[in-house]
């Protein structure tokens, strides 16, 4: 072990129950699947094992209903341990002696609801809160106010489903949630809560359901049991639907952190063993699940503050993955114990390669969402990760290695071209792999310039580690040509050769005053202080932030009626905060145009069929890239086992490359 990292690998305690070391497993509900029985199923099963057996001292699980009459749920939608509590336990008690045959810990997670953060596909009634507001997601759907007695109910729902968590052997429960803007959380804000009864009024009122809630698992389970609370110390709600940045000056409409202190104390007088703490609600979400956009540990400043009001431990996650970030907050009184969320979706042996002084095998997270959110929410799939295809998937997919040896060529070293060589070496097979640049990385290198994708930089380290510790034979520097694979004969053919940008026709678009933006990214080419981009699509937002964040003055041109909405969808919480940044930023966006020309002067735009001149040091046009297949078309007939992969197949995301040369390299 790394002495450095020491303090991390030491047990702390939760009321009376020791954890091992100072990682928890961040609630994210997911990868996790369940019944129509409102059951775990075996795929959640090993999901959780496969994070106990990384090493991690505390597995926290996602949501689970304590009821479906009242808010009325969809069927398989959150596991629900009152639902068929006999069958509910016979999983869970098979999930919880597996955790602990690794010395893990594991609560339970038990939710109220929704409310009115509800997704609509979520309910199969109406949407309820506090009092009468409108959905967070639709406007026009009406959120009807909970009586007294349904929100008593409530209460008694979570004390026998912490009874039922308890009796299959899990070693504590977290309230969810005093965060996001949940029901719970909505009943603790003034701005939602305008009730007349208990549940309002004054601090203390608002905050009666949690401290009930409290009261009567510990009523229920005993006094050592451990309760813990989800509890955020700033909602961030700058108007409804409409969250505020860091830095930016806003009237807080929600928590803000005098009141939350205030709060947290009144909590902790009312029995919670511990705080989960982070910021956000689903009216500024990106708060709540932090995007790459966001700097490390952005919840520190926050849990700083919190930790000098109680005497019980603060957790803390929000891209707390940097060990060295991580062992300094624990230093400096700011946590007592290091959640890790998404970075244990990307790879599950954090701790343990941590604690082994291997950190350079730690598969970073990007802080995309693609994966874990968007391919449950636009797909309809399993939530599970961009970079790591056997997250939530343990039973569906898996590498073995092969009965025979072979030789395999890759063409490509983008993460394609880098995924099919990593996973086609872990199988015993003889990797070649051509690169025709210095470097491998494909569109990540470029991609990753911009200082807030550093983690796709940490990705290409990453795999450069992967290619030398798994023997792959690397050749940079080299084009692959019909004549070198066949002076190799190899037995596997893997094509990845990449994408090259959209080049327009134009007039004027031969002009020095035209880049485009990969020569940007690249420093290949430099720009002047004011600079029009052609194309409001990722690769151009992004650009225009990495631009206007060096001190340039930039313009976005798209053709379409809005921007970011070419190419694969984002994650809501990305590109709504990607949207923010740059109007923050001051960025102009003129959409609904399109360029027509370029001259010395500038840019001619066509809107609204008027031409107009926008004076510009540079044109920089990003539209797209398209697929580059030469050589596959070249090849395809030669060989019995030859694929074309990432970009070059089709342009779409690195999810969709890393996934494909997975999938393929695993079964070939």
């Amino acid at each position: 072990m790394n002495k450095k990292y020491k303090a991390l690998f030491e047990p702390f305690k939760i009321n009376k129950l020791e954890i091992k070391n100072k990682f928890f497993m961040a609630p994210m509900a997911t990868p996790a699947t369940c019944d129509v029985n409102g059951s775990y199923t075996y795929d959640s099963m090993e999901y959780y094992v496969e994070r106990a057996k990384g090493g991690v001292g505390l597995i926290i699980t996602g949501a689970n209903w304590v009821e479906s009459d009242i808010e009325k749920h969809m069927d398989a939608f959150f596991p629900e341990p009152t639902k068929v509590p006999n069958v509910y336990q016979k999983v869970a008690v098979e999930i919880t002696d597996r955790v602990h045959a690794f010395d893990s810990k594991i609560f339970l997670q038990l939710t109220a609801g929704l409310g009115r953060s509800a997704l609509p596909h979520a309910l199969k009634g109406e949407c309820v809160a506090p009092s009468p507001t409108k959905n967070r997601w639709i406007p026009d759907i009406d959120c009807r106010e909970l009586t007294t007695k349904e929100v008593e109910k409530i209460v008694s729902q979570f004390a026998k489903s912490a009874k039922i968590a308890k009796d299959s052997g899990f070693d504590g429960v977290e309230i969810h949630a005093v965060h996001e803007g949940y029901l719970l959380d909505c009943f603790t804000m003034s701005f939602f809560n305008k009730r007349t009864d208990k549940y309002g009024g004054d601090l203390k009122g608002r905050l009666t359901f949690p401290i009930e809630v409290v009261q009567a698992i510990k009523s229920a389970c005993g006094a050592d049991f451990p309760v813990i609370l989800r509890f955020s110390i700033k909602s961030y709600i700058k108007a409804l639907r409409q969250g505020g940045l860091p830095g930016e000056e806003f009237e807080e409409l929600g928590r803000d952190v005098s009141e939350a202190l205030e709060a947290a104390k009144i909590l902790e007088e009312a029995g919670y063993d511990a705080f989960d703490a982070d910021a956000g609600t689903y009216d500024s979400w990106y708060w709540a699940h932090p995007p790459m956009y966001f700097e490390k540990g952005m919840y520190l400043p926050l849990t700083e503050q919190l930790k000098k009001v109680v005497k019980v431990p603060v957790m803390v996650a929000g891209r707390m993955e940097n060990p060295d970030m991580a062992i300094k907050a624990l230093e400096d009184g700011k946590l007592d114990a290091v959640g890790l969320g998404r970075q244990l979706l990307t790879d599950p042996e954090y701790p343990n390669k941590l604690r082994t002084d291997d950190a350079k095998n730690i598969r970073p997270c990007l802080g995309c969402h693609d994966g874990c959110f968007s391919r449950l929410i636009f797909q309809g799939g399993r939530g599970s990760c961009a970079v790591n295809p056997e997250c939530g998937r343990e039973l569906i997919v898996g590498i073995t290695p092969a009965v025979k040896s072979k030789k395999v060529i890759v063409v490509g070293g983008g993460p394609a071209g880098m995924e099919a060589a990593r996973v086609s070496a872990l199988r015993g097979y003889k990797v070649i792999l051509f690169e025709a640049s210095d470097s491998l990385g494909g569109q990540l290198v470029i991609g990753g310039v911009p200082s807030f994708k550093e983690d796709d930089r940490a990705l290409i380290r990453w795999y450069e580690h992967q290619m030398k510790a798994l023997s792959v034979d690397v050749k940079l520097n080299t084009r692959a040509t019909k004549e070198s694979i066949k002076a190799l004969n190899p037995d596997i053919v893997y094509i990845a050769e990449g994408s090259e940008p959209i080049k327009l026709k134009l007039p004027g678009i031969d002009n020095e005053k035209v880049v485009n933006a990969s020569e940007v990214l690249s420093g290949k080419k430099k720009v002047g202080q004011k600079s029009v981009i052609v194309g409001g699509g990722l690769v151009g937002c992004e650009l225009a932030l990495h631009l206007r964040t060096n001190g340039h003055e930039v313009t976005i041109l798209e053709a379409m009626e809005d921007i970011l909405k070419s190419g694969a969808p984002m994650a809501p919480m990305n590109e709504w905060m990607l949207r923010d940044l740059l109007t923050f930023n001051k960025i102009e966006l003129i959409t609904g145009a399109c360029l027509s020309e370029v001259t010395d002067k500038g840019a001619i735009v066509t809107l609204n069929g008027e031409k107009k001149v926008i004076s510009a040091d540079n044109i920089i046009i990003a539209v797209g890239f398209k697929a580059k297949n030469t050589l596959f078309e070249e090849l395809k007939y030669e060989y019995g086992q030859i694929y074309n992969l990432g970009d070059g197949k089709k342009v779409r995301n690195i999810r969709a490359a890393i996934w494909d040369a997975y999938e393929v390299a695993r079964s070939i």
